[in-house]
């Protein structure tokens, strides 16, 4: 099963690489690779369960979801004659969700018809799962703390129940000593973006670090890192603004280390309804749209933070295979046609 990767300007959805199903399956990298990321969720459901996490079944439909999704779009489905979406993200259910428990998570399915560029770029998938986790009355630290503490326990786990699969996909359990040992760098996105400017990757410091940036940041990197404090603009209406400084969101990504980019995305989360709804504005979306939502907010949406752990992601990095469809039993890549 090899798989090459063709400069993005030249990208085709028949270039991806992605194997025959049947192929796919029957590998032994394929079956290693997912015995692997069985055992990434069990330890994640694990270790949330020991730390008093609830865990709750995610939508899949909804009337509206995540709008913060970099060019990808949503999918439209007819529920009974009315127009709901395929669930991008479940972060509006999680908020909602703390109404009625203090600490949950998600194991969430996700689709999102990714641009067809991103079917080379390793790390996108149309149709993926994310490890969400939601936390009533913290802050983003606190997120970020329950976030490293998660991946350095998986990651630990893994490599001291399946040294067998790791050998076998030439994964040296030597290269997480640092994340297992919870040695996570932090550095805030203007750094992130100083750093790229200073490499001749043309990064634009008012936006998301952009895919190839990821790669650049993550290849550089020797232990996993956090990024911090977006600008405001270029994330959804539900990070929440830092309240002593004007235009910088509470929120963060995790990068792995040895290129394999963004693991986590999360955040302090808005909850004020008037705040929300000049957010929604200020990011283009019509407030008419999140009705329930924001019947909840005006009635007092709880405060929380949480993130979400992209599951294949995670097993790739893990598992170090090339590309992130390799990490799914029945790979979608963006543009091609698939069982």
């Amino acid at each position: 099963m090899t798989i090459t990767h063709p400069p993005l300007s030249a990208a085709r959805p028949a270039e991806a690489g992605v194997a025959r199903l049947d192929q796919h399956l029957t590998s032994p990298a394929t079956q290693a690779v997912l015995r692997v990321q069985s055992r990434i969720l069990s330890a994640a459901r694990a270790f949330l369960s020991e730390h008093g996490f609830t865990e709750l079944l995610p939508p899949l439909i909804g009337p509206v979801t995540d709008p913060g999704i970099r060019g990808s779009k949503q999918v439209d489905v007819d529920f009974y004659g009315h127009k709901y979406k395929l669930m991008t993200s479940a972060i509006l259910y999680k908020q909602a969700s703390l109404l009625g428990f203090d600490k949950i998570f998600y194991i969430a399915p996700n689709v999102r018809l990714e641009p067809l560029e991103t079917a080379v770029t390793h790390r996108h998938l149309a149709e993926f799962h994310q490890i969400d986790v939601e936390i009533r009355d913290v802050g983003r630290d606190d997120a970020m703390r329950v976030a490293q503490q998660l991946v350095a326990y998986v990651v630990g786990e893994v490599v001291r129940d399946m040294p067998v699969e790791l050998e076998a996909l030439g994964r040296d359990p030597e290269s997480f000593r640092k994340v297992v040992e919870g040695h996570f760098g932090r550095i805030t996105h203007r750094e992130a973006t100083d750093e790229l400017v200073g490499l001749g990757h043309p990064q634009d410091p008012a936006a998301e670090i952009d895919w190839r940036g990821e790669e650049i940041l993550s290849a550089r990197a020797d232990n996993a890192r956090f990024i911090v404090d977006y600008p405001k603009g270029s994330r959804g209406f539900y990070d929440r603004e830092h309240p002593d400084r004007p235009g910088v969101l509470n929120n963060f990504d995790l990068i792995a280390p040895e290129g394999f980019g963004e693991l986590a995305s999360g955040g302090q989360r808005e909850s004020d309804y008037a705040t929300l709804i000049t957010r929604m504005r200020e990011t283009g979306e019509n407030p008419s749209k999140y009705g329930w939502y924001l019947d909840i907010a005006r009635e007092g949406l709880p405060a929380s933070a949480g993130f979400g752990i992209g599951l294949e992601r995670f097993t790739r990095y893990v598992t170090g295979v090339d590309a992130v469809w390799k990490a799914s039993a029945y790979p979608k890549l963006p543009g091609v046609v698939s069982a």
